[in-house]
């Protein structure tokens, strides 16, 4: 009765010595990592670089798209503030790098609004302050003889509040107000600088502001044609277009829609497209470089397969390519923030650099899991006796 009862258990014993050890732990994976790692350092190296240089390639492109992306919002906040409804003209707004701001393509169209409504002309187009391009803009607000510059243009051309400038031949003392990067002036010296050029923002009622029908009124009233599609631009044959921002549909607001169609156009570009390559490419070496050490360790881990540490197998080469692709993801990213504060600070910030990092972190776990299951799959399907006789 005794001996049958240890023949039923000896089965599904396994060795005291493997169970009780301390190395039967993520520990002892993560030392037996490192050490194979520091056996062939060559191949780790050349790994982490090129998986590296891959993640470096995504994190530039999208830091470069969350740039944009920043950009677009802060551009079509600074231009609507409250107001609910943005009125543009027939040639449309542009986004202009060099003043990094909207400047309007025509002149704005006339409009009547209806009672209680309140409708705020502003002009728009390209100056230049101290030889620099900035975004101008003029409004009846302003007054004469003041240019109200946004704080990150007054840091862009280094001027303070109190300084004189000359725009255009007018001599404006300077303001700070807002975070914008265009200068305000009074309407009159815009209307000398960049003509009629402009656009028109719209505030219904108090109490109204949430309407979700404020784009179909002020249509209806001004016989202009209405959206809530930023990316929709107005007909060139027609007066101009009415920016619906609070009446879209779906869980975006007008702001985040702009900002997904500055990005949109860097992920679709060539830049977009190489950056994919160079990520499928760093996938490639990953898997490439644990094929190969499968290759050469065939014996011992035949060895272990043959005494139950198959499952052992699995986890030691998903803790090696976790330590790969952790090493490559630090390198990569930190040389693609490197790389942009040294080549576009203009355009890169840390925030969208930041966001770039995280989008990419994303695809690692996914990345190294397989990267390891790949070539441990093709092991796995051979019988220890097989990988004790390999050479």
């Amino acid at each position: 009765m005794q001996a049958s009862q240890v023949n039923n258990a000896a089965p599904s014993a396994r060795s005291p010595v493997i169970a009780t050890a301390s190395g039967n732990t993520f520990g002892c994976l993560v030392r037996f990592a490192v050490a194979n790692i520091r056996r062939r350092p060559e191949r780790f190296v050349l790994s982490v670089l090129g998986i590296a240089l891959a993640i470096a390639c995504v994190t530039v492109v999208r830091t470069i798209s969350s740039s944009f992306a920043i950009t677009g919002a802060e551009s079509v906040t600074e231009v609507l503030g409250e107001a609910q409804l943005w009125v543009v003209p027939a040639a449309g707004v542009q986004y202009d790098a060099d003043t990094q701001a909207l400047i309007a393509a025509g002149p704005a169209p006339e409009i009547d609004v209806p009672a209680g409504w309140t409708a705020t002309r502003t002009l728009s187009g390209r100056a230049e302050v101290d030889g620099v391009a900035v975004s101008l803009r003029g409004f009846d607000g302003t007054p004469s003889g003041q240019a109200v510059f946004g704080s990150a243009v007054a840091d862009r051309l280094s001027v303070a509040a109190g300084d004189h400038v000359e725009i255009d031949g007018h001599d404006l003392v300077v303001a700070v107000d807002g975070s914008g990067q265009s200068v305000t002036v009074s309407t009159s010296v815009a209307r000398a600088v960049v003509g009629d050029d402009g656009w028109w923002t719209v505030n219904a009622p108090a109490g109204q502001e949430n309407r979700r029908d404020l784009a179909q009124v002020l249509s209806t009233a001004t016989g202009l044609e209405s959206t809530a599609d930023p990316s929709l631009m107005p007909d060139p044959g027609g007066a101009g277009l009415i920016y619906d921002t609070v009446g879209g549909t779906g869980p975006l607001s007008f702001e985040q829609k702009f900002s997904a169609l500055f990005s949109g156009k860097v992920t679709s570009s060539t830049l977009g497209l190489i950056s994919t390559i160079g990520l499928a490419l760093g996938f490639v070496i990953a898997v490439s470089s644990f094929l190969a050490a499968v290759a050469e360790r065939k014996r011992e881990f035949g060895i272990m397969s043959s005494i139950g540490l198959a499952d052992e197998v699995l986890y030691f080469f998903l803790v090696e390519s976790a330590l790969v692709f952790v090493a490559a993801y630090l390198i990569g990213v930190l040389g693609a923030g490197a790389a942009v504060a040294l080549v576009i600070p203009g355009i890169a910030t840390p925030v969208a650099w930041a966001q770039a990092a995280g989008m990419v972190a994303a695809f690692i776990p996914a990345m190294a899991i397989v990267g390891a299951l790949v070539p441990v799959h093709r092991l796995l399907q051979q019988r220890p006796v097989d990988l004790l006789g390999a050479r």
